[in-house]
């Protein structure tokens, strides 16, 4: 069986997890959460190719390359509020998305309430820690599968 591919963004200063205001974004590290991330992904028959950066522009060259991912999952975490850049950069290769964070944007400061996201994402998975990635897959899987059913 083919394995679908997924992309997973994940956005600036989220190389800090586990030590980075830990009481928002828990104790888990990058490191941590890609293996559990890579694992859930083997159970769901997925391929993941993981990245991260802190430069809006090498999100967007990673989302432009031309590479062919069944789905996008990013975490812009403070692009989320301020990158038309990275929402152009989605809609011009038109790839499913499921924007996801790990705290609540929603009960967070006003700022943080607006996402550039959202609108063209096909879900969005917030506020359930490390957990929200593990969701993401689960969601994907679904739709993938939704998608093929069709």
């Amino acid at each position: 069986m083919k394995k679908n591919k997924v992309l997973i963004i994940n956005g600036p200063n989220l190389h800090l997890l586990g030590k980075r205001e830990v009481n928002i974004y828990g104790k888990m590290s990058l490191k941590e959460l890609e293996k559990a991330i890579r694992k859930e992904a083997k159970k769901y028959n997925l391929n993941v190719d993981l990245f991260q950066s802190n430069s809006e522009g090498e999100i967007v060259n990673k989302i432009t390359s031309g590479k062919k991912w069944d789905i996008l999952i990013i975490n812009p975490a403070a692009y989320t509020h301020t990158s038309i850049a990275i929402r152009d950069a989605i809609l011009g290769v038109s790839i499913p998305t499921i924007e996801v964070h790990l705290s609540n944007i929603y009960s967070r400061e006003s700022f943080r309430k607006k996402s550039l996201i959202s609108d063209i994402a096909i879900g969005v998975i917030a506020g359930f820690g490390p957990r929200s990635y593990i969701l993401a897959l689960e969601a994907a899987k679904f739709y993938l599968h939704a998608k093929k059913d069709k």
